[in-house]
């Protein structure tokens, strides 16, 4: 992907991720939808869901975020690619998602100390150090903990790439482990795993060699990758840009920017006016790497999107909860009905999965109810 910035008719051409090329330059942020089995299987509502998204005219979709690590799971419903039993399931995701020439890829994580999920299961938590104020049951990991979470990611990337994904994303944002390694919040070890900068990002580097290793470098990496904290003491943005770099030295094909730990006072709410809190770091982010940048949060109108491809400022533009609404809001757009999103970020969508059902549009559920109550 050229590192200049793209014309103005350009959101809807064709661009390239490594040697992935895709039909346009949106993509469609990892989204947890509480569809998998108990065991992190994918199920016919979870291939049914990917179906849908796959009729929407999305360049790249990334999946919900799969576990690498039975001790790693952040949440119900989530998908796990811990086993090999979990690859025919991710298979028919793909297949489902490929029917109308979308790409897919598979986003994998570890969530460390922040499982209320495990805690609820009497688990004890992993964590890079022991946090007395966390008040939830966990215990530092030793060096054999921390190596083998890196070979359960290049074990879950060897997975993806067999399942027929196109691509796989290491999440490394929102707090989960890869988070808490990188933040001096979370990490305050004195070992080869904390301390310096360089100490905090060797995690993340490995994670990377090990993947490459496993997976070939002809297969496309990414991270959706917190580049800052937002909390006191945490890490900066310039130090964020500098781990971006190394990580693409050593094998990251593409950057999508979000936020670290801290991140509840960026969260868009419904009636804020559209904002896009991470595009000043995309754009620092942009100009310090030579790979695609993706910047999500906020987006609602194609001329948000347009401005920011446009600019400069990223090269694909990453969108959520307008897709649990509209998973047809690209092809609505295409065809030039350009009215923002019907997402009005109420985040009503988020206390449905919370409960372990199914993914739906908050709203879409309230007008719903409201209709049949009005017909009775």
């Amino acid at each position: 992907m050229s590192s200049t910035s793209p014309g103005a008719q350009s959101l809807f051409e064709p661009c390239t991720i490594g040697g992935l090329e895709l039909k346009n330059r949106f993509m469609r942020s990892a989204t947890w939808d509480a569809t998998a089995d108990i065991n992190g299987a994918v199920t016919d509502t979870s291939v049914a869901l990917y179906r849908e998204l796959g009729k929407g005219g999305i360049g790249l979709i990334v999946s919900g975020y799969a576990f690498v690590s039975s001790h790693g799971q952040a949440n119900p419903g989530q998908y796990g690619i811990h086993s090999d039993d979990m690859i025919p399931g991710m298979r028919r995701m793909v297949e489902a998602a490929h029917r109308n020439g979308t790409k897919i890829a598979l986003q994998i994580v570890h969530a460390g100390i922040n499982s209320g999920y495990l805690v609820g299961k009497g688990a004890t938590l992993l964590a890079m150090s022991e946090m007395p104020e966390m008040n939830r049951p966990h215990r530092e990991m030793t060096e054999e903990d921390i190596e083998g979470i890196i070979a359960d990611f290049a074990a879950a990337a060897a997975r993806g790439r067999e399942a027929s994904f196109d691509a796989i994303q290491l999440h490394g944002a929102h707090g989960y482990l890869m988070s808490q390694v990188i933040s001096p919040l979370f990490n305050r070890r004195t070992d080869r795993w904390g301390g310096s900068a360089e100490n905090r990002r060797r995690f993340h580097l490995e994670v990377i060699r090990r993947i490459r290793q496993t997976i070939g470098n002809d297969f496309p990496l990414m991270i959706k990758f917190g580049v800052m904290d937002d909390r006191e003491g945490g890490v900066a943005q310039e130090e964020g840009i500098e781990t971006s770099r190394q990580m693409v030295d050593t094998g990251i094909d593409a950057i999508e920017v979000s936020a670290g730990v801290g991140q509840v006072a960026l969260t868009v709410k419904e009636g804020d006016p559209e904002m896009t809190p991470f595009r000043e770091r995309a754009a620092a982010v942009k100009r310090a790497v030579s790979v695609p940048v993706m910047v999500v949060a906020g987006i609602r109108t194609l001329e948000t999107a347009q401005s920011i491809v446009s600019s400069g400022d990223a090269d694909m533009v990453s969108m959520c909860r307008p897709f649990i609404r509209e998973p047809g809001l690209l092809v609505r757009w295409q065809k030039g009905d350009t009215a923002p999103a019907k997402c009005i970020s109420c985040n009503r969508c988020f206390p449905i999965v919370s409960r372990g059902e199914p993914l739906e549009c908050g709203e879409e559920r309230r007008l719903r109810e409201e209709a049949a109550a009005g017909s009775l």
